[in-house]
């Protein structure tokens, strides 16, 4: 059978003409429909384009938390600033949609000349400057003229937008508008500046926050996460009454710090600093470190280095330790570990060798281990020969033949460096080195700040003869003022140790407590015999050994002077020290001072270091309303 050939039957045309004519309809009604459409309701779905071309989300920045002293006084806060932002795009369609409607003698361009001219009367920009930036960027909807702004600069030009004006409109009738009608594509952006209302006080406790909220140094490194908030975000849409709206997901703000830092101590402990750098000075630096010995709280870190937490990067920082010849020959990379040196703590983080200040911690040592009972008496003849060192080693009363027979007592009193030899001799190296860490030294104390050193120790097994001498007082080892301090603060308090701490608080924006920061007792170190022993010994080293100068009418103080010789020993250069604390009876303020390389000749004169203690005492004593000892009184009747 012959297969058919395929042709289009009449029927089959008839359907496919029915079916393209349908298909023609459909587009012709949908025409119609999106022509009525456009006729109708074509400028709000314009509306709705546009304004998703034009709208995007803004971020709203946290502010970051404020860090205050312990009785409220701001140390850091955030202030609010603003951003001068324009919108070329936006000032440039609104010319446009404008001209169309001018006669021939209407002028064009009005909201680019009016808006330029408005920000060139209030802000410090020229109108090339604007002119350039609008017409290099048509298309754009963001572009930052001005930062950082106070909010005093925007208020002048916002209260000029409300001003009102009158204009002669399109029609020839006169009219009135505000000035701000005449003012497209301008808005200020919000953010924060970090502020240091103190400016250089306790610059090297608090540091300082560079941009992006990055802490550097201090308590702004230490904290930057619990300090950092979250950004928020604001979204922009347009509802059913083609009306933009917007959407907040609020900023929450960072976590303030309540420090255990006094403004008042800090800045009594500045002045005398001062005081003392430009009567005598030290080349390498003077820091004093006040804390309360009953529970690490630190009231004051103060140093010689300050600087301008607000400029932290100007040269003027770097001229407190370097002379303007030495700065300007500095390349880029000594001039930034110049910086870092002074923007360190240096109570936590220079090591040195603490000298005589260390023998209250042999002797101690002794007490506990039963090498020493309390009553031992001692031959001091100025000088001590150990077989293996073919030099003296000497005490400071060596040019005036020794001190002779002394009492243990005595011997920490007049800072005897041949009794603490033999102390350490009946120690021994192993109960010394021991004691050594367990006091906490050769190891960082977890103090709440950024570049803490561990200092340097000689273990038992490398130990000679001549170490365990020379270590007994202080020298070939080395501490940080921060070990020193709370170790000492453990002999004077009954043997408590508490771990050093300067957050005391952390509250949210509203003041809620966030986390309390109680006193941590890390371990006991000695009896309560053997604190009590040593705080009355610490008294007499005031009341007739090396520390007179630091006595106070009316006050126990007890205290110890400390003098270590720096490597390398032909230099003569010195570390100069005192360490002391008031009342006696119960201490509740404890002053560390060190003076590194004094401008003394020769250096080793610590009535310097007692002096600068006793000056900065005297005040804290009234500032902190410790009463008068009552013993005291009675002593200074007798001697009437």
């Amino acid at each position: 059978m012959a297969k058919r050939s395929g042709v289009f039957t009449r029927r089959m045309k008839g359907k496919l003409f029915i079916a393209f004519v349908i298909v023609l309809c459909f587009f012709g009604i949908v025409m119609v429909r999106l022509t009525f459409i456009n006729f109708k309701d074509g400028a709000k779905y314009e509306k709705q384009v546009l304004s998703q071309q034009n709208y995007t989300t803004i971020t709203l920045p946290y502010a970051r938390g404020e860090i205050e002293d312990r009785n409220g006084t701001p140390l850091a806060t955030s202030v609010k600033v603003y951003n001068l932002i324009i919108e070329p795009k936006n000032i440039l369609a609104a010319d446009t949609q404008r001209n169309k409607s001018l006669s021939k003698n209407q002028e064009k361009d009005i909201y680019q000349k009016t808006t330029v001219q408005s920000l060139v009367q209030f802000f410090d920009v020229t109108e090339s400057e604007l002119h350039k930036l609008i017409e290099e960027n048509p298309n754009s909807y963001y572009q930052k003229v001005l930062k950082r702004l106070e909010y005093s600069e925007v208020k002048k030009f916002q209260d000029y937008l409300e001003k009102e004006l009158k204009i002669t409109n399109s029609k020839g009738k006169e009219e009135t508008i505000k000035y701000g009608d005449r003012i497209k594509g301008v808005y200020f952006e919000e953010e924060y500046r970090r502020s240091y209302p103190n400016n250089e006080l306790a610059s090297n406790i608090i540091g300082f926050s560079n941009s992006g909220n990055v802490g550097s140094w201090g308590l702004e490194q230490q904290y930057n996460s619990t300090l950092n908030g979250i950004n928020g975000r604001e979204y922009g849409y347009i509802n059913d009454n083609t009306q933009l709206e917007r959407t907040t997901q609020p900023a929450q703000n960072g976590n303030n710090l309540i420090t255990t830092i006094d403004v008042n101590v800090q800045r009594i402990a500045e002045k005398h600093i001062q005081k003392f750098m430009k009567k005598v000075g030290a080349s390498k630096g003077v820091n004093v470190l006040v804390m309360d010995p009953n529970n690490g709280e630190v009231l004051a870190m103060a140093t010689d280095s300050t600087y301008d937490l607000n400029n932290p990067r100007e040269d003027s920082v770097l001229e407190k330790r370097y002379s303007k010849s030495e700065i300007q020959n500095m390349n880029e990379e000594e001039k930034l570990n110049a910086f870092n040196q002074v923007w360190r703590n240096e109570s936590i983080s220079k090591i040195f060798e603490p000298g005589s200040t260390f023998k209250p911690f042999t002797i101690a040592a002794g007490l506990e281990e039963h090498t020493l009972t309390g009553e031992e008496t001692y031959y001091c003849k100025g000088y001590l020969q150990k077989e293996s060192w073919p030099n003296m080693i000497k005490c400071h009363s060596y040019y005036q033949g020794g001190l002779g027979l002394i009492t243990l007592s005595e011997a920490l009193q007049h800072s005897c460096n041949v009794a603490l030899m033999e102390i350490n001799d009946a120690n021994g190296k192993e109960i010394f080195t021991q004691y050594e860490k367990f006091f906490g030294f050769g190891k960082k104390t977890g103090i709440d700040l950024p570049g803490e050193e561990n200092g340097l120790l000689i273990g038992a097994d490398n130990m000679g003869s001549v170490d365990l001498a020379t270590n007994s007082f202080g020298q070939n080892i080395n501490v940080t003022m921060i070990q020193l301090a709370s170790a000492f603060a453990s002999l004077i308090n009954g043997g408590h140790y508490y771990q050093p701490h300067l957050v005391k608080q952390i509250v949210d924006e509203d003041g809620s407590i966030v986390k309390n920061v109680d006193k941590v007792l890390v371990k006991d170190t000695v009896s309560k015999k053997t604190s009590e022993w040593l705080k009355d010994t610490l008294y007499q080293t005031v009341e007739k050994g090396t520390g007179k100068e630091a006595k106070i009418d009316g006050y126990t103080i007890g205290g110890k002077t400390g003098t270590a010789e720096k490597q390398p020993r032909s230099a003569n250069t010195y570390v100069i020290s005192f360490i002391s604390f008031v009342p006696v009876e119960k201490p509740e303020v404890l002053i560390y001072v060190t003076i590194d390389e004094p401008n003394l000749v020769p250096q080793d004169q610590t009535g310097y270091a007692v002096r600068l203690s006793h000056d900065i005492m005297k005040e804290l004593v009234t500032y902190m309303n410790i009463p008068k000892t009552k013993t005291v009184k009675e002593t200074s009747k007798t001697k009437k």
